[in-house]
């Protein structure tokens, strides 16, 4: 009896936050009942090794069985029975304290499950956690046993968790044999790829860092965030920086492996891992399980149970949603996938039945967990049943219009990854020439729909380049060791602890389990009406109109008004000239406009600076009666109806409201009634003329940011109580300083980060039917229209 044979041992697991780690604690602490289990969790940049097993291990719905069936003792006997102890296979020693390392010397069993299991990670982290992470475990709960068991006690059995997929190489039956018995591999020695490894991150990172690739990230960074601050685009930089040095490690740890044999790192870091391992264990007693493709539970502990996305869902979900026209694969290949609960019973089973007795030297005991050779699921049948799903139960795209999706024709990977990436870099050329254009809300977020797209060809690129190579894998992992545990267990143990992939139904696991909990974990629309639950969006919007204190920080612009300096100086400058003069300034106004947007575009602050200088010699007294006209014939009639109607909403919730605009004092003054307080620029003032030059900082990018959090502060406000609305990137300092950022009527490269990040779009429009005047219509009532020389605004040379 396995629950008989594991009474009162202490089972040691690493990897116990990941798919597979909870669901073998969970069974164990469910099904072995006299058994303690001990779990080795890293602990976190904000959260003890504790404090992740409360919150990530048992809150999760695996548990939810469990805490039925215990009721109140739930608390109680997990506090008994579950032990946590902080540690990190990716460090030597494991990084355990002497406490921690007592506790792990006193396990009788532990499952070594830990491990990087994405298939585009980094070659250097892959190489840290799956090639040595499995020697570190063995080599440290070695010198533990040795140091803190007694003498003559049995030593601690290792289970070792690889993968099927490290024999992926092989064409036809691969046995549960050893990998350096492989004629299909060439085997490298393990030693000399671990210091490449680790020499490629830091000559990769060298490149990074010099003054041509830092010259790239830059130029990225300001096409993709335009004006948005230095602090920002530093940040940006950096980012693009380290993404590029992983991504070169993630395309050298994918050559590499294909270069042996293998699909990806995963399946080579794993192969390695377990040569290390046979040379690195030892006397510990080593018994390695190699599962196929994880996916959702068959039954335990619950049917269609799963922990994240695995490799087969993002591909499923993008078919679904119509955005994964083709993929590679031979109809008449298989996909090996096993349940999770099959392979957890088959981990405790191996556990149970304890090491085999073998030479010191010898290779380990291998058990493959897979389905392809007793029950194969072809790649065909997986597609045919997906595509009749969801003909039958469509997803619906934000129109609430269902989504037809794809007949696959099956074409080659070479194909298919060629198509999307010629997509790609199309998609990618016509982004950066149409995101530049001057246009703002609406027909911005169309253009933003062009970053949508090419995002979509990239991921669906990704999928093909991770994901290909395993639906035309031809080797057909034998289970034949496995089989044997299996059919030597009593009858109530085969049904406690069932591990035959005879016992799956494909049709029903894929109709009636995998695909409706994929659907439910991907939060995806199912119905042509309300949305299964609140988007980002949606909920952001409601967290804003609330009774609760709020700070509500408004740019004027595009966002409360459809207007800018330019336009406002023009009226001004305009106001007492007369005709031809008048047409004369607007036309240069015109011809100078591309240069001014270039301006801007650069730099905000400069270019305030440098414009606000043609108001030298200005009378500072007309000006500013020409303001109030300047407000009520062109800023109201341009003035967003919604943008008033939603400052006067936060007023009369009684949140506080602020204004801050690069725009000059006179122009605002009329909008003061509508905030509690205005940030604004304003000119020097000599002899009662403006001397051009601002006599403040510009409130522009990361001033308007720290603008709003002091001002906020003054009233006691936090981050999460800040509401900022605003329509440009130049203004995302201050939009991700807000606990809720708004894009008003975005430009394209807001709208795109916007859409990416949930924040809320509004599109406010002007009342239609307003006069649209873009120069001052001369007013008699301020006396001649031709002033006396060096008076006007625009009689400077």
């Amino acid at each position: 009896m396995i629950a008989a044979a594991l009474a009162g041992r202490r089972i040691a697991v690493t990897g116990a936050t990941g798919f597979l780690g909870t669901a073998l604690v969970e069974r164990l602490l469910r099904s072995v009942p006299d058994c303690e289990v001990v779990v080795l969790v890293r602990s976190g940049r904000r959260a003890s090794a504790a404090d992740r097993t409360a919150k990530e291990i048992l809150r999760n719905d695996c548990f939810d069985r469990l805490r039925a069936e215990l009721g109140e003792k739930f608390g109680a006997e997990m506090e008994r029975r579950l032990t946590t102890i902080a540690g990190d296979v990716s460090t030597d020693g494991l990084g355990l304290s002497e406490a921690d390392g007592e506790i792990l010397a006193s396990c009788d069993v532990l499952v070594h499950s830990a491990a990087t299991v994405s298939f585009d990670a980094p070659l250097d982290g892959a190489v840290e956690v799956n090639l040595l992470g499995p020697s570190r475990v063995a080599t440290t709960l070695l010198e533990l046993a040795r140091l803190h068991r007694p003498e003559g006690a049995p030593l601690p059995h290792l289970v070792a968790v690889s993968t099927a997929y490290v024999n992926s190489g092989h064409h036809g039956d691969a046995a549960e044999e050893p990998v350096a018995a492989s004629r299909y591999l060439a085997l490298p020695d393990w030693k000399g790829e671990v210091a490449a490894a680790r020499r490629a991150r830091a000559d990769i990172d060298a490149e990074s860092r010099t003054p041509a690739r830092l010259e790239e990230f830059q130029k990225r960074a300001r096409r993709e965030l335009g004006a948005a601050g230095r602090a920002l685009l530093a940040e940006r930089t950096e980012r693009l920086r380290t993404n590029w040095v992983d991504n070169q490690l993630v395309e050298l740890g994918r050559s590499r492996a294909q270069a042996l044999g293998w699909p990806d790192a995963y399946a080579y870091t794993k192969s390695l891992g377990e040569l290390a391992l046979g040379e690195n264990r030892g006397e510990l007693p080593t018994t390695i399980v190699r599962p196929s493709i994880v996916e959702s539970a068959l039954a335990e502990p619950k049917p269609g149970w799963i922990r994240g996305f695995r490799m087969a869902e993002p591909v499923i979900i993008s078919y679904a949603r119509g955005l994964l026209r083709q993929f590679p694969g031979v109809p008449e290949g298989i996909v090996d996938v096993i349940p999770v609960d099959l392979v957890c019973a088959a981990i405790i089973a191996v556990a149970a039945a304890g090491p085999k007795e073998e030479p010191i030297g010898a290779q380990p005991r291998i058990f493959q967990v897979a389905s392809g050779v007793r029950n194969p699921l072809r790649y065909g049948t997986l597609v045919g049943l997906c595509e009749i799903w969801f003909n039958e139960r469509p997803l619906y795209d934000s129109r609430g219009e269902p989504i037809a999706v794809p007949t696959w024709s099956f074409p080659g990977r070479g194909k298919v990854q060629g198509e999307l990436r010629r997509a790609t870099k199309l998609l990618g050329l016509l982004e950066r020439s149409v995101s530049a254009l001057p246009v703002r809300g609406e027909l911005a977020e169309k253009i933003a729909d062009v970053e949508e797209r090419r995002a979509v060809a990239e991921r669906a690129l990704g999928y093909v380049e991770l994901y290909g190579a395993y639906t035309e894998t031809e080797a057909r992992f034998r289970i034949d060791a496995t089989l044997e545990l299996f059919e030597g267990l009593s009858e109530n143990d085969q049904r406690t602890f069932c591990f035959d992939p005879a016992v799956i139904d494909w049709v029903r696991y894929v109709n009636e389990v995998h695909l409706p909990s994929v659907v439910e974990h991907a939060r995806v629309r199912t119905s042509p009406g309300k949305r299964v639950s609140a988007s980002r969006e949606d909920r952001a919007r409601r967290a804003i109109l609330t009774k609760e204190p709020r700070c509500a920080v408004f740019d004027l612009e595009q966002t409360i008004v459809n207007s800018n300096v330019v336009e406002s100086y023009a009226w001004l400058a305009s106001r007492h000239l007369e005709p031809m003069r008048r047409a004369q300034l607007a036309l240069e106004l015109f011809v100078e406009g591309p240069r001014l947007l270039s301006v801007d575009r650069r730099d905000r602050g400069d270019f305030l600076r440098s414009f606000y200088r043609r108001y030298e010699g200005a009378p500072v007294e007309r000006v500013r009666e020409d303001a109030w006209e300047l407000f009520s014939d062109l800023l109201l009639t341009r003035a967003f109806p919604g943008a008033i109607q939603r400052v006067r909403e936060h007023r009369a919730l009684g949140h506080k409201t602020l204004l801050i605009t690069g725009a000059l004092d006179f122009v605002v003054a009329p909008l003061a009634p509508l905030f509690d307080e205005i940030v604004c620029a304003r000119l020097g003032e000599v002899d009662g003329r403006f001397t051009g030059e601002m006599v403040t900082t510009p409130p522009t990018g990361e001033a308007r940011a720290i603008l709003m959090e002091s001002w906020a502060a003054r009233f006691g406000l936090g981050k999460d109580q800040t509401v900022a609305y605003a329509d440009s990137t130049s203004d995302l300092p201050m939009l991700e300083a807000a606990g809720h950022p708004v894009a008003v009527n975005p430009e394209p490269k807001l709208a795109a980060v916007a859409r990416r990040r949930g924040w809320p779009i509004e599109h406010w429009e002007r009342t239609p039917g307003g006069p649209r005047n873009l120069l001052a219509v001369a007013s008699r009532r301020l006396g001649p229209r031709t002033p006396s020389p060096g008076v006007g605004l625009a009689s400077r040379p």
